[in-house]
């Protein structure tokens, strides 16, 4: 086991995707009759589908339809001949085969790839795996199209370009942009890729030690798509009643994601290779599989989404257990991660980690978190605070929207002082809308005098008391 993962991490640093499906002659699956042709059978290509078809042996037929455009990629020693009625064993009853359809047969399609060596060899299985967005190509991984082989793919995409390290065909590998270009002028391309989606080669790897993110984000609809709604699959009940969502994956699991913000010194291929080391390699994880990458998360600001996205290592934890135990693994793993991250995360180029727990015995997910400099992120941050709000309130006293009180300080020896006496009343009265003010015995008919002293009444006093 030990070798195995050795063998693993050894061929790591690059990524190479084969191509599954082909439009071989002699596979069975892509015949109707799910077996290959036969002489007494008459072979039939849809006249107006477009088809690109490696013939590895010789064959002799009864008829045979040919499409309006197509290519036959003949082997050496390949060929077809007319039946000449003679016996053909495993024959005896002729019939109509007909090539089935491979327009449907999608680039993101995460079946439809596999994981090889540079060889083209399947990789070992072991700890690690990808979630779905990465079983696709990515912008940095080598394409492999098994030679000898033919094939036609969709390259239907949200996005214009479909950027690749490298692609072989036919067993020729296409690394530089101007080798690629040669080869899309060529007869066999447009048969084989077709799509709204341009393949490119760019020739250049990761630059990054910190890991590149995939890059099929936007088609990520697409390839969940394809995964389930037009298969008809449908994601694996989990055992969790909330089961976590990693970035990528279509669907959910039990387990624990673990989110990682780094410094530039962190190396995402030798953290890694340290936790299968030292940690996947124990007895009591041999059920536990483990996905790292770097994706990119949307910023959330008091719950407004930012259109920014910040870049944050990933790991995703999943195990073999079922029923209440399911994801109890993967947590116990995800807690010593944190650990060793809380004791040597500032050497490994990690500045913070929060974890996220469902399992079958957990109603709903568990998060934790460790940030390694705790201390010195709250205060930054409440200094961001305190200054965003007094700038608030300048910004608006500024535009008169908010009036501060005039404070004094009030001394005490002006709390001694005895208010001023209000100024005597004068002799002449003064006109009350109120109350009736006339002088007695006056006529209603005629305006008082200025020079007459004025009487008027008061509610609150007994009239005696209004005499001077």
């Amino acid at each position: 086991f030990f070798m195995g993962i050795l063998q693993l991490l050894a061929t790591t640093a690059a990524v190479y995707k084969q191509w599954i499906p082909n439009t071989n002659f002699e596979t069975a699956s892509n015949w109707d009759k799910g077996r290959v042709p036969c002489a007494r059978d008459v072979v039939h290509f849809e006249k107006d589908k477009v088809v690109s078809v490696f013939v590895g042996s010789p064959h002799a037929l009864t008829d045979m339809y040919l499409p309006l455009n197509g290519e036959f990629l003949l082997a050496a020693g390949a060929a077809f001949t007319a039946f000449d009625g003679s016996w053909d064993p495993g024959c005896d009853s002729g019939g109509t085969a007909r090539f089935t359809d491979a327009e449907h047969r999608s680039w993101f399609d995460p079946t439809l790839w596999q994981d090889v060596l540079p060889s083209g060899e399947l990789r070992p299985g072991g700890p690690l795996f990808s979630v779905h967005e990465e079983r696709v190509p990515c912008r940095y991984d080598d394409v492999i199209f098994q030679p000898e082989t033919s094939f036609r793919v969709n390259t239907d995409s949200s996005q214009p370009v479909i950027h690749l390290r490298s692609i072989s065909v036919m067993g020729q590998e296409l690394n530089t942009p101007s080798s690629w270009a040669g080869y899309l002028g060529g007869p066999s391309a447009p048969l084989q890729f077709h799509g709204n989606g341009t393949l490119q080669v760019t020739g250049t790897g990761c630059p990054d030690k910190s890991g590149c993110a995939c890059g099929n984000t936007l088609d990520g609809p697409r390839i969940c798509a394809a995964l389930l709604g037009d298969s008809g699959r449908q994601c694996p009940e989990p055992a969790c009643q909330s089961p976590l969502q990693p970035l990528g994956h279509c669907c959910g699991v039990c387990g624990a994601t673990i989110d990682l913000d780094f410094t530039p010194d962190f190396d995402l291929q030798k953290y890694q290779d340290k936790l299968v080391q030292e940690l996947l390699s124990q007895p009591k994880y041999a059920g536990v599989q483990m996905a790292i990458s770097k994706v990119h998360k949307a910023q959330t600001f008091l719950g407004i989404v930012s259109r920014s996205a910040a870049p944050l290592i990933q790991i995703v934890l999943i195990d073999d257990r079922a029923g209440a135990q399911a994801g109890t693994a993967a947590e116990q793993l995800a807690a010593d991660i944190m650990q060793n991250i809380a004791q040597h995360g500032e050497a490994l180029g990690i500045s913070s980690g929060k974890m996220e727990v469902a399992t079958g015995s957990t109603a709903s997910g568990q998060v934790g978190s460790h940030p390694v400099s705790r201390i010195t992120a709250g205060t930054v941050m409440g200094l961001l605070f305190s200054l965003l709000f007094l700038g608030g309130i300048l910004f608006l006293y500024r535009k008169g929207k908010l009036r501060l009180p005039a404070l004094r300080p009030q001394h005490p020896w002006e709390r001694m002082e005895e208010p001023a006496p209000p100024a005597p009343a004068s002799d002449q009265g003064f006109d009350n809308p109120v109350f009736s003010v006339e002088p007695p015995d006056a006529d209603l008919g005629e305006v008082a005098s200025k020079d007459l002293q004025v009487f008027y009444l008061n509610p609150l006093y007994n009239a005696s008391e209004t005499e001077t």
